[in-house]
């Protein structure tokens, strides 16, 4: 039964920290890495180009075998989202293009998470408007001939590369992966990546000063 929710909690004060946090190096992989390795998407979740996103999650199930193009979620997405598609992994349909990631930059939409596929990444590429996706495939839905675009559920509970994504959830994609905090431990997570961004830069500084491994790990307890 499909179920479309128009909102979500958002929390701008939250995702202005995770921005900040997040311009870090590696910025998924520090936030993974305080969730003890959890909330990672799968690896062959990728960007299509060299890009970085944090947002909160506007979730899409798509129906496996009949996908359409997620315009509703255009439509309703807000200032600060990343709409997270659950494609069924299917890398032989796009379900995002060019022309839905001019729309959905002019709405202040981050980026799109999708397990599938994605297409027209050189115009998005040059709007910069990034999407992380299984595969790249030149074709796309049937939804420019049908016309169809209700068959989707949106901001429910979804898995995205194998990750359980909810609304409201924080997403932090980048070069490496994607990393998903769940809404429920933002604050908490927020502050552990905080504190671990600052002392990988530390560490930073002392490797470029020539020190040890040994030396860093007495002082910071790992590398």
């Amino acid at each position: 039964m499909l179920k479309v929710h128009y909102d979500f909690e958002r929390r701008p004060d939250l995702l202005a920290g995770f921005t900040e946090v997040a311009q870090a190096y590696s910025a998924s992989c520090v936030f993974a890495d305080v969730m003890y390795r959890t909330g990672v998407m799968h690896s062959s979740i990728k960007p299509a180009f060299r890009a970085k996103a944090v947002g909160q999650a506007l979730t899409v199930q798509l129906s496996k075998g009949d996908l359409v193009d997620p315009l509703k979620a255009v439509e309703i997405g807000q200032e600060g989202d990343i709409i997270v598609v659950d494609a069924g992994g299917d890398t032989e349909v796009s379900v995002c293009g060019g022309l839905m990631g001019g729309l959905a930059k002019n709405r202040g939409i981050r980026g799109m998470v999708i397990d599938g596929a994605g297409r027209d990444i050189d115009e998005l590429e040059d709007i910069g408007w990034p999407i992380w996706v299984r595969g790249i495939v030149a074709r796309g839905t049937h939804t420019m001939f049908s016309g169809r675009k209700e068959e989707l559920s949106l901001n429910v509970p979804i898995s995205c590369g194998g990750t359980p994504v909810s609304p409201g959830d924080f997403i932090i994609a980048d070069t490496i992966g994607v990393t998903v905090v769940p809404l429920a431990r933002a604050e908490e997570v927020l502050e552990l990546a905080r504190e671990q961004a600052a002392r990988e830069q530390a560490t930073r500084i002392e490797v470029a000063k020539g020190k040890t491994i040994e030396q860093l790990l007495a002082e910071f307890g790992r590398i």
